[in-house]
């Protein structure tokens, strides 16, 4: 299925969404990485409101435009490795009551039932498209953090139809990555039998 949903997303919404589904977001998001995580935990709440809705990880190149009111433009915008964030999503999502998480790779299948508990999804970004990512960057809303620097700061952005963006962990318990190891696994197993290597 494809869907197109705004900020911020209900928890009913994200309960529609299943693992292989293709979802564009229009509305608000959101970046942040490593520090950014760090920092809203260390605080006990995000600068920006998250309440239902989407954080991306990610480290942005933005340029700052030269006028009088120095406003910024997202030049690339693409996804970073998200298990970067396993030890400290758990936390962020409990903080936040964010919906969606945007991001490349997955993360460890112990979200799965935080992911369950909290209704959130997991959404996976199409790598080396940064420059392309950012033509659905219609403004920088605000930064916070920026002392953190300009990767790692929380980048509140107004986007449309940002994506493609694939559903690869839901709030029922499925995983993209997890299907797929299994069917790795099992078509190795019977590389291996027809070779007669077990």
């Amino acid at each position: 299925m494809q869907y197109y949903l705004k900020t911020p997303i209900s928890k009913e919404d994200i309960k529609k969404l299943n693992v292989g589904d293709i979802v564009y977001i229009s509305g608000n998001i959101c970046t942040g990485r490593d520090e950014a995580h760090i920092t809203a935990i260390e605080e006990g709440k995000s600068p920006v409101d998250l309440k239902n809705g989407v954080i991306y990880h990610a480290g942005p190149i933005m340029r700052q435009k030269d006028d009088e009111n120095g406003e910024w433009e997202c030049v690339a915008i693409g996804p970073t490795t998200s298990a970067r964030m396993n030890k400290t999503e758990k936390d962020f999502i409990e903080i936040t009551g964010i919906s969606a998480i945007i991001g490349k790779g997955g993360m460890t299948d112990e979200l799965l039932d935080v992911f369950k508990e909290h209704y959130v999804v997991y959404l996976s970004a199409p790598g080396g498209c940064a420059a392309l990512l950012a033509e659905s960057v219609k403004k920088v809303k605000s930064v916070h953090k920026i002392e953190l620097g300009i990767p790692e700061a929380f980048w509140s952005l107004e986007v449309e139809n940002f994506g493609p963006l694939v559903v690869s962990m839901d709030s029922n318990g499925q995983s993209l990555y997890k299907n797929v190891n299994k069917d790795v696994e099992k078509n190795l197993k019977e590389i291996k039998e027809v070779k007669g290597l077990i």
